[in-house]
Order: structure tokens, then sequence, then C-alpha cells
């Protein structure tokens, strides 16, 4: 009996590592890197641009942008600076011009050896280098003075306009005066960010 309970036991384990054995393997899934050019665009109230984001030059900046984005943070806010001949500013404050929460500042990386010229995309700060959040600016004209030097910090650029820079020379020509708590540089008539979003052939 002992023999015969055995047997039966060897029997239902083989049966059970054949059935594991035929089980089909799973293929692996290749691990993609990060796009290291995603673009993103911008749809305005006055039009829509693109830019490229230089991942490979500013990795902590790019990746935390695209956080602002894909959680769609940028949507409803409005280029609350404009200034001729210099930049526009966004990303930060709602139409209202009510400042939104940020999440916090990010490392600065304006030795990425990306200079501010026209149609660069860079981040915006406040005097402490590694104060950047959510705002940032697009140059109008070539600014290599926002670079960095020896002696100090810069500003970090992280990308460029592709696409759609008649529409920042169109914003870049709105009237500005007083706005809210901005006594200079505020459009009269808000120019909003209505959307924007990762281009779909450059999702990771």
């Amino acid at each position: 009996m002992k023999n015969l309970l055995a047997g039966l036991s060897i029997i239902i384990l083989l049966a059970a590592c054949s059935q594991v054995l035929v089980q089909p393997i799973q293929p692996v899934q290749p691990v993609m890197p990060p796009n290291p050019y995603p673009e993103v665009v911008f749809e305005t109230s006055l039009g829509s641009f693109v830019v490229q984001l230089d991942r490979q030059r500013a990795p902590l900046t790019v990746n935390n942008f695209l956080h602002y984005v894909d959680s769609g943070f940028y949507n409803g806010t409005v280029f609350h600076r404009v200034v001729p001949g210099f930049v526009i500013q966004g990303g930060g404050f709602t139409t209202a011009y009510v400042e939104k929460k940020t999440g916090a500042p990010i490392p600065n990386e304006s030795g990425n050896g990306l200079s501010n010229l026209r149609a660069t995309i860079a981040m915006a700060r406040e005097d402490d280098p590694h104060s950047a959040t959510a705002q940032f600016y697009i140059n109008l004209v070539d600014n290599r003075k926002l670079d960095p030097r020896t002696d100090r910090w810069g500003y970090a650029v992280f990308g460029q306009v592709v696409q759609g820079m008649n529409v920042v020379d169109k914003i870049a020509a709105v009237p500005t005066g007083k706005v809210g708590s901005f006594d200079t540089d505020a459009p009269i008539t808000p120019v909003v960010i209505l959307k924007a979003m990762v281009l779909k052939q450059f999702l990771d």
C-alpha cells in the first residue's frame, strides 16, 4: 500500500512538472530609452507652436518640464510677461493672474552648452540659480547675456521652437501694461496657453 501511494505521488509530481514545462515562455519586452528629443505643441489663443526639447543636454530640466506638460499644469496659464526684443515668459499664472503652486525647484543646467539664442526655450527663475520650477521663456532675439559665465550661473536652455515662431512673434507684439500684480509687460488681453501636450510620435 505504501509503495502504491509513493508511486502515485511520483506520477502526480511528474504530471505537474510536465504541465509547467509545456507552458509557453513569455517574450521579454524590450526596454526603450526615453526619446532624446521629444516635441511639445503649445496651443494658444493666438495660434500654435512646437518646441523640440534636448533631453541629452538638459535631462533634469526636460524631465521636469514634461512632468508639468503631462499633468496638464500649463493648460489655462498665460504668458504674463512680454518684452519685445527680449523674451515672452509664461507657465506660472492663471488667466486671473493668480500664481499656481508648483513642485520643488530643480538644479540649474545652464552649463550644458546650449545658448540663449532666438527661438530657444529656457527656464525662468529667481536670483537663486537653482530656483526654477515651471515658468519658462522663449528668446525673441539672441540673448547671450543670459548664458553662464565663469563668475555666475546662467539661465538653462533646454530646447528650441521648431514650428510656429511666427506665432511667438505675434505674442511678442501684443499691447502690454499694468495687469494684476504686474506693473508692466503683462498683455492687456491675456494670451492663454489652451493646451500643451507631447506630440504622439514622441511619446516615450
